[in-house]
């Protein structure tokens, strides 16, 4: 297989795009192509295929919010250990070591402040090792994983710049 990354970009871009469609964009053969997905899958290169919703178009309440969080990092572990206990549970989408005035980033999706606002108050900020956390709620998305949330726009994924 030639250029695996640009098969990995065009993955990222758009994973719904074919075997076939992948074989013509990176001037392989389709067998190559499904040989190299399978070979990323198997040793995690690829962990997953997710699809970017617009849930402000749905009926379904939801809130996104980003919290900063300090913690003592555990001895002979560092971080690794609480921020696997952090994303354990089910409403934490991502969770981030950070550089700068906090440690970790925890993204976590609630339906609604209230919930978001319990999960931190009951099962984050009484974690051991967890020194103090600061709330951010998201308003509005304009932007997420590389795909604009532009209501003017009829197709999110060609959205034309000019400069």
């Amino acid at each position: 297989m030639n250029n695996p990354e640009k098969l990995l970009d065009l993955l990222c871009q758009d994973a719904r795009l074919t075997s076939a469609q992948l074989a013509a964009m990176t001037n392989n053969s389709e067998e190559d192509v499904t040989a190299a997905i399978r070979a990323f899958e198997k040793n995690d290169t690829i962990l997953g295929y997710k699809t970017i919703i617009d849930w402000d178009k749905t009926s379904r309440e939801s809130v996104t919010a980003l919290i900063e969080v300090k913690i003592t990092p555990q001895k002979g572990m560092g971080f690794d250990e609480i921020a696997r206990q952090i994303y354990s549970h089910h409403q934490v989408e991502s969770v981030y070591l950070m550089s700068g005035g906090f440690d970790l980033t925890v993204i976590i999706t609630g339906r609604s402040m209230r919930e978001v606002a319990r999960f931190v108050s009951e099962q984050l900020a009484p974690m051991e090792n967890v020194l103090s956390t600061g709330t951010h709620f998201i308003l509005k998305k304009y932007k997420e994983q590389g795909v604009e949330f532009d209501p003017a726009s009829g197709d999110k994924r060609e959205v034309m710049v000019a400069w």
